[in-house]
């Protein structure tokens, strides 16, 4: 499993991610606090407190395709 902190603080930012996470066969998660919704789910992220940053969780080690597109949300 390989997880992140990201922003995603626009809903336009909300559909991008979206998008580019369901292109991938890979299981995704997003953790904020001890709430946690499939990445796939728009109406799932938004139900999420979208001012703080939240973990995504990728369920595969081999994913480095997918955290290369997903670097423009991720944090540090």
């Amino acid at each position: 499993m390989r997880s992140a902190n990201i922003k995603l603080s626009l809903t336009e930012n909300v559909k991008t991610f979206v998008n580019i996470v369901s292109r991938y066969g890979y299981d995704v998660d997003l953790r904020s606090g001890r709430h946690c919704v499939d990445a796939k789910s728009l109406l799932g992220i938004f139900s999420l407190d979208l001012s703080k940053p939240v973990t995504v969780e990728v369920y595969n080690d081999s994913c480095d395709d997918l955290m290369a597109e997903l670097k423009p949300f991720i944090l540090g």
